[in-house]
Protein backbone atom coordinates (compact mmCIF):
# COMPACT_ATOMS: atom_id res chain seq x y z
CA UNK A 1 0.00 0.00 0.00
CA UNK A 2 2.91 2.63 0.77
CA UNK A 3 4.64 1.98 -2.69
CA UNK A 4 1.68 2.00 -4.45
CA UNK A 5 0.89 5.36 -2.67
CA UNK A 6 4.34 6.59 -3.18
CA UNK A 7 4.29 5.54 -7.23
CA UNK A 8 0.72 7.44 -7.30
CA UNK A 9 2.22 10.77 -5.35
CA UNK A 10 5.15 10.51 -7.50
CA UNK A 11 3.12 10.52 -10.89
CA UNK A 12 0.97 13.13 -9.55
CA UNK A 13 3.90 15.14 -9.06
CA UNK A 14 5.65 14.53 -12.51
CA UNK A 15 2.29 15.04 -14.22
CA UNK A 16 1.76 18.59 -12.35
CA UNK A 17 5.49 19.76 -13.46
CA UNK A 18 5.33 18.20 -17.47
CA UNK A 19 1.91 20.11 -17.14
CA UNK A 20 3.63 23.37 -16.34
CA UNK A 21 6.57 22.85 -18.41
CA UNK A 22 4.56 22.12 -21.26
CA UNK A 23 2.80 25.34 -20.74
CA UNK A 24 5.15 27.92 -20.27
CA UNK A 25 7.45 26.20 -23.32
CA UNK A 26 4.69 26.26 -25.64
CA UNK A 27 3.84 30.08 -24.49
CA UNK A 28 7.54 30.67 -24.24
CA UNK A 29 7.85 29.26 -27.89
CA UNK A 30 5.08 31.49 -29.47
CA UNK A 31 6.34 33.97 -28.23
CA UNK A 32 9.59 34.19 -29.60
CA UNK A 33 8.78 32.21 -32.94
CA UNK A 34 9.12 35.21 -35.51
CA UNK A 35 11.90 36.13 -33.96
CA UNK A 36 13.93 32.90 -33.61
CA UNK A 37 13.69 33.04 -37.54
CA UNK A 38 14.18 36.61 -38.06
CA UNK A 39 17.49 36.04 -35.65
CA UNK A 40 18.38 32.74 -37.40
CA UNK A 41 17.99 34.16 -41.01
CA UNK A 42 20.14 37.29 -39.97
CA UNK A 43 22.62 35.16 -38.23
CA UNK A 44 23.69 33.02 -41.66
CA UNK A 45 23.31 36.98 -43.76
CA UNK A 46 25.79 38.62 -41.09
CA UNK A 47 28.37 35.50 -41.15
CA UNK A 48 28.68 35.48 -44.86
CA UNK A 49 28.24 39.39 -45.22
CA UNK A 50 31.46 39.62 -47.15
CA UNK A 51 29.92 37.78 -49.78
CA UNK A 52 26.79 39.29 -49.98
CA UNK A 53 26.72 42.40 -52.16
CA UNK A 54 25.15 45.27 -51.44
CA UNK A 55 24.26 48.42 -53.74
CA UNK A 56 23.85 50.77 -51.89
CA UNK A 57 21.91 53.78 -52.76
CA UNK A 58 22.05 57.43 -52.39
CA UNK A 59 19.63 60.29 -52.61
CA UNK A 60 20.77 63.63 -52.17
CA UNK A 61 18.52 67.02 -51.66
CA UNK A 62 18.95 70.78 -51.64
CA UNK A 63 17.08 73.36 -50.54
CA UNK A 64 16.83 77.27 -49.04
CA UNK A 65 15.58 77.60 -45.70
CA UNK A 66 13.10 80.88 -45.88
CA UNK A 67 14.24 83.96 -43.99
CA UNK A 68 11.99 83.91 -41.13
CA UNK A 69 13.54 80.32 -40.15
CA UNK A 70 16.72 81.26 -40.42
CA UNK A 71 16.59 84.10 -38.42
CA UNK A 72 14.95 81.81 -35.64
CA UNK A 73 17.92 79.48 -36.14
CA UNK A 74 20.24 82.23 -35.47
CA UNK A 75 18.44 83.46 -32.18
CA UNK A 76 18.89 79.60 -31.09
CA UNK A 77 22.33 78.77 -31.58
CA UNK A 78 23.47 79.41 -28.12
CA UNK A 79 23.96 75.73 -27.43
CA UNK A 80 26.88 73.36 -29.06
CA UNK A 81 24.13 70.40 -28.96
CA UNK A 82 20.31 70.98 -29.64
CA UNK A 83 17.37 70.17 -31.46
CA UNK A 84 15.99 71.89 -34.73
CA UNK A 85 13.69 74.13 -33.64
CA UNK A 86 9.82 73.19 -34.31
CA UNK A 87 9.24 75.20 -37.23
CA UNK A 88 12.41 73.83 -38.98
CA UNK A 89 11.85 70.66 -38.55
CA UNK A 90 8.01 70.92 -39.98
CA UNK A 91 9.82 72.48 -43.12
CA UNK A 92 12.17 69.83 -43.87
CA UNK A 93 8.63 67.11 -43.59
CA UNK A 94 6.84 69.52 -46.16
CA UNK A 95 9.95 69.95 -48.28
CA UNK A 96 12.48 67.01 -48.44
CA UNK A 97 10.14 64.88 -46.61
CA UNK A 98 12.62 63.99 -44.06
CA UNK A 99 11.13 62.98 -40.51
CA UNK A 100 12.97 65.12 -38.26
CA UNK A 101 12.39 63.91 -34.09
CA UNK A 102 13.79 65.84 -31.64
CA UNK A 103 17.60 64.56 -31.58
CA UNK A 104 20.43 66.87 -30.58
CA UNK A 105 21.83 68.74 -34.02
CA UNK A 106 25.50 69.93 -33.50
CA UNK A 107 25.93 74.01 -33.91
CA UNK A 108 28.36 75.51 -34.89
CA UNK A 109 28.83 79.66 -36.12
CA UNK A 110 28.53 78.74 -39.49
CA UNK A 111 26.66 75.27 -39.66
CA UNK A 112 23.84 73.05 -38.15
CA UNK A 113 24.99 69.03 -38.71
CA UNK A 114 22.56 66.50 -38.00
CA UNK A 115 22.88 62.56 -38.50
CA UNK A 116 20.76 60.28 -39.01
CA UNK A 117 21.36 56.91 -38.80
CA UNK A 118 18.87 54.39 -39.17
CA UNK A 119 18.47 50.82 -39.61
CA UNK A 120 19.94 49.47 -43.16
CA UNK A 121 21.09 53.37 -43.94
CA UNK A 122 22.44 56.49 -42.59
CA UNK A 123 21.44 59.85 -43.29
CA UNK A 124 23.05 63.41 -42.55
CA UNK A 125 21.48 66.88 -42.74
CA UNK A 126 23.35 70.18 -42.49
CA UNK A 127 22.50 73.93 -42.83
CA UNK A 128 24.86 76.83 -43.44
CA UNK A 129 24.80 79.43 -41.65
CA UNK A 130 23.76 82.45 -42.55
CA UNK A 131 22.60 82.14 -45.61
CA UNK A 132 20.11 79.06 -44.97
CA UNK A 133 21.70 76.36 -47.50
CA UNK A 134 20.25 73.07 -47.00
CA UNK A 135 21.61 69.89 -48.20
CA UNK A 136 20.26 66.42 -47.35
CA UNK A 137 21.99 63.02 -48.01
CA UNK A 138 20.08 59.92 -47.47
CA UNK A 139 22.03 56.05 -48.05
CA UNK A 140 20.25 53.01 -47.59
CA UNK A 141 22.13 50.03 -47.93
CA UNK A 142 19.24 47.54 -49.05
CA UNK A 143 16.63 44.89 -46.64
CA UNK A 144 19.07 42.60 -46.00
CA UNK A 145 21.00 45.52 -44.08
CA UNK A 146 17.88 46.51 -43.04
CA UNK A 147 17.13 43.40 -41.12
CA UNK A 148 21.22 42.86 -40.14
CA UNK A 149 20.85 45.95 -38.46
CA UNK A 150 17.91 45.06 -36.93
CA UNK A 151 20.08 41.79 -35.35
CA UNK A 152 22.53 43.71 -33.77
CA UNK A 153 19.92 46.56 -32.46
CA UNK A 154 21.76 49.26 -34.77
CA UNK A 155 20.15 52.41 -34.80
CA UNK A 156 16.76 50.81 -33.84
CA UNK A 157 15.76 52.93 -31.27
CA UNK A 158 14.19 52.44 -27.55
CA UNK A 159 11.23 50.22 -28.88
CA UNK A 160 13.29 47.51 -30.23
CA UNK A 161 15.98 47.69 -27.30
CA UNK A 162 12.93 46.66 -25.66
CA UNK A 163 11.56 43.88 -27.45
CA UNK A 164 14.92 42.22 -27.88
CA UNK A 165 14.98 42.23 -23.91
CA UNK A 166 11.34 40.57 -23.73
CA UNK A 167 12.47 38.54 -26.39
CA UNK A 168 15.73 37.13 -24.89
CA UNK A 169 14.04 36.17 -21.77
CA UNK A 170 11.55 34.01 -23.50
CA UNK A 171 14.10 32.48 -25.20
CA UNK A 172 15.73 31.89 -22.00
CA UNK A 173 12.06 30.49 -20.06
CA UNK A 174 11.86 27.99 -23.75
CA UNK A 175 15.55 27.12 -23.38
CA UNK A 176 14.74 26.19 -19.85
CA UNK A 177 11.96 24.69 -19.49
CA UNK A 178 12.87 22.84 -22.51
CA UNK A 179 15.92 21.23 -20.64
CA UNK A 180 13.53 20.20 -17.54
CA UNK A 181 11.34 18.59 -20.36
CA UNK A 182 14.73 16.93 -21.36
CA UNK A 183 15.31 15.73 -17.87
CA UNK A 184 11.88 14.18 -17.15
CA UNK A 185 11.85 12.17 -20.54
CA UNK A 186 15.48 11.23 -20.60
CA UNK A 187 14.62 8.03 -18.98
CA UNK A 188 12.85 6.72 -21.63
CA UNK A 189 15.16 8.75 -24.53
CA UNK A 190 18.44 7.03 -23.77
CA UNK A 191 19.76 9.05 -26.08
CA UNK A 192 18.95 12.78 -24.47
CA UNK A 193 22.57 13.35 -22.85
CA UNK A 194 24.70 12.65 -25.05
CA UNK A 195 22.83 15.13 -27.92
CA UNK A 196 23.10 17.39 -25.36
CA UNK A 197 26.60 16.45 -24.77
CA UNK A 198 27.40 16.74 -28.12
CA UNK A 199 26.03 20.24 -28.54
CA UNK A 200 28.24 21.52 -25.78
CA UNK A 201 31.04 20.17 -27.38
CA UNK A 202 30.86 21.00 -30.90
CA UNK A 203 30.54 24.70 -30.30
CA UNK A 204 33.15 23.99 -27.54
CA UNK A 205 35.84 22.29 -29.89
CA UNK A 206 35.50 24.69 -32.41
CA UNK A 207 36.57 27.83 -30.18
CA UNK A 208 39.17 26.21 -28.79
CA UNK A 209 41.01 24.53 -31.74
CA UNK A 210 39.76 26.86 -34.70
CA UNK A 211 39.33 29.93 -32.89
CA UNK A 212 42.26 32.05 -31.94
Amino acid sequence: MDKSSDRFLEQKRRSFWLKHLHQWHWISSAICLVGMLLFAATGITLNHAAQIEARPHVVSKEGQLPPDLIRELEQGGGAEKAPLPAAVRQWLRSEFSVPVGEQPAEWSADEIYLSLPRPGGDAWLSVDLPDGAVRYESTDRGWISYFNDLHKGRNTGEAWKWFIDVFAIACLVFCVTGFFLLHMHARNRPVTWPMVALGVAVPLFLALVFIH
